[in-house]
Formats: structure tokens, C-alpha cells, sequence
């Protein structure tokens, strides 16, 4: 298993951000395999990782945000067991981020 990597510093000032912009939305910071997450209703929707973001998203915003150059399917484990419903989007789509979030909020919150 390799190991999770450390987020970066862009990345854990955007995951600020965001978490910020949602706080009033019953969004916590919290951790999920070691990483800086946010949850709604105690369910994760995303997270840093290294210098990119997790969302967890539903069709067809997952397809759409796998449309994205670089994003794939969230793999923490590094064993080729990726989680269906989540998606890696790299930096170089971090304005996105917050759309993503907001996304991700509103599937896990039901």
C-alpha cells in the first residue's frame, strides 16, 4: 500500500477556503484515511489529497468531473481498488473546487 501524501500547502489553503463557504451549510473539517476532509451529516463528500482535491460525487457530475484533464478515480489504497463515487481533480482544475464541493455536499446530504 503506498502511502497517502502529505496535502500540500495550496491545496490545505483552498480546503480552507471551502471550508469556510460551507461552514454555515452544516459542514465540519474532520479526517478520512489521515486526510483533511470535509463532512456533512458525518459523511465525507471531499478531502485534500497532495495537491489535488477527492469529491464524492453521483452521475453525472462524477462523469463530468472525470471529463476533467488529469481527474480520475480515487484510489487510496494505490492497489487498483478505486471508490466509484469518488474522483480526484487536479490542481490545475482548483477553481472548480468549490463548484465540486457544493456538489458533493448536496449528494451526501441527501
Amino acid at each position: 500500500m503506498e502511502p497517502m501524501p502529505k496535502p500540500g500547502a495550496k491545496a490545505l489553503a483552498r480546503f480552507e477556503e471551502i471550508a469556510q463557504q460551507l461552514a454555515g451549510r452544516g459542514v465540519v473539517a474532520a479526517k478520512m484515511f489521515g486526510m483533511p476532509s470535509l463532512k456533512a451529516g458525518g459523511k465525507a463528500f471531499a478531502g485534500v489529497f497532495g495537491e489535488a482535491f477527492v469529491f464524492k460525487l453521483p452521475e453525472p457530475a462524477l462523469g463530468e468531473a472525470l471529463g476533467l484533464k488529469g481527474a480520475v478515480l480515487f484510489d487510496p489504497s494505490g492497489t487498483g481498488r478505486a471508490m466509484k463515487e469518488w474522483v480526484v481533480v487536479p490542481p490545475a482544475h482548483a477553481k472548480r473546487w468549490p463548484e465540486l464541493a457544493e456538489r458533493a455536499r448536496k449528494y451526501v446530504a441527501g
